[in-house]
């Protein structure tokens, strides 16, 4: 078999096929480079490694494009990874891009979820590229991780990621940060925050005030889940989760409980954000609603 002819032959197929067609281009170009990746796994078994190498400067010459030994190797790579996950279950809604930043992945559960949070949320491979190097997988919850493998349905809490990354763009000392201060980062890239909870968050207001006879209160930041159909307290400490942090939040969700949620709308939910959790305190509070996790500064 002339591996290299059979090569050439379906990369130029793909250029054509991408300068005169749109529809479906991407599952296209994610079929052409299984298959030559298919054949440069074998073109190596019968020629040896540095095969690639002799191939990437041929193709280069004969069509006029810079086919190089890495962007070779990607495609060869991404056979092999394509048969971990099995090539009918590779979406299309994502880009031969998007899966170069999952081949040095070797869970293949963890390549599952970067793979529908892509899709869910519509993720530009920069955007991938980031929740990979954040470890956004590592951080679910044990308990996550399993109902995900088994397709069973999430709370609203179960995708907070622990910890929570919060970038530290003054580069203040973490030990001299103020809750004022951490609320400000939060609120400079609140959409990261928001993706770091899980789906379904949206931004209502920070300092939510809330009013007691002749004194006032302000929840740190007051979101509302639409998936769930929920508000969300959250509340923002830089000591370790004590038990008078539950009764505060409790205080906060019962009073949007009866005066902001509408019909239909299921009961609040809180959060506290740490800079130490105390698993006990959760452990024994006697309100399941309330969820408490940790946050990490990063420059």
């Amino acid at each position: 078999m002339n591996y290299y002819n059979e090569i050439k032959d379906k990369l130029i197929d793909n250029e054509i096929y991408e300068k005169v067609k749109d529809y479906s281009k991407e599952r296209h170009r994610l079929m052409i480079y299984y298959e030559v990746g298919k054949l440069l796994s074998e073109a190596g078994k019968e020629y040896g490694k540095n095969i690639i190498g002799e191939y990437s400067k041929k193709l280069t010459n004969d069509l006029k494009i810079n086919y190089t030994k890495s962007s070779l190797y990607n495609m060869l790579n991404f056979y092999n990874f394509s048969n971990k996950l099995k090539f009918q279950t590779v979406s299309g809604k994502l880009t031969y891009s998007h899966y170069i930043q999952l081949l040095s992945i070797d869970n293949i559960d963890e390549i599952k979820y970067y793979i529908q949070v892509s899709e869910k949320q519509n993720l530009s491979v920069r955007e991938l590229r980031n929740i990979i190097k954040s470890k956004e997988y590592e951080r679910l919850p044990e308990e996550t991780k399993i109902k995900l493998i088994e397709s069973k349905e999430l709370g609203p809490l179960e995708e907070v990621k622990n910890p929570i990354i919060i970038k530290n763009k003054y580069n203040i000392a973490v030990d001299h940060i103020k809750e004022k201060v951490l609320k400000q980062l939060i609120l400079d890239d609140i959409p990261s925050f928001l993706r770091q909870l899980g789906n379904g968050y949206s931004f209502i207001d920070s300092e939510y005030k809330i009013k007691f006879d002749d004194s006032c209160n302000y929840i740190d930041l007051l979101l509302y889940n639409y998936i769930y159909k929920c508000f969300v307290v959250v509340e923002l400490k830089v000591t370790e989760l004590k038990k008078e942090h539950i009764g505060q939040v409790q205080v906060y969700m019962n009073y949007i409980d009866e005066n902001l949620r509408n019909m239909g709308d299921n009961k609040t939910i809180g959060l506290i954000v740490v800079k130490e959790n105390n698993e006990y305190i959760i452990k024994y509070s006697s309100d399941k609603r309330i969820h408490a996790v940790e946050y990490n500064m990063e420059v």
